[in-house]
C-alpha cells in the first residue's frame, strides 16, 4: 500500500512541473520559480512517504 504522502507528494511534483512549464512559456519568473518550489516540496513529501512506508515495513506494522 502505497503511504498518503507518496500520492500527496508526487501530486504537489508534478503541479509544480506544470507551474514552472507555465512560467517559462509566458516568461513569468516568479510562477517558475513557484513551480520549482513546489517539485522540491512535493520529492520532499513523497521520500517521506518512502521512508513511512518502509520504517512500517520493517517494524511489521503494516498488514498484507
Amino acid at each position: 500500500m502505497v503511504d498518503k504522502n507518496q500520492v500527496q507528494g508526487g501530486a504537489k511534483e508534478i503541479g509544480g512541473k506544470i507551474k514552472e512549464a507555465a512560467g517559462k512559456l509566458v516568461g513569468n519568473d516568479r510562477l517558475q520559480a513557484d513551480g520549482m518550489a513546489d517539485q522540491a516540496e512535493g520529492k520532499t513529501q513523497k521520500n517521506y512517504g518512502k521512508v513511512k512506508d518502509a520504517m512500517k515495513d520493517q517494524v511489521g506494522l503494516k498488514k498484507h
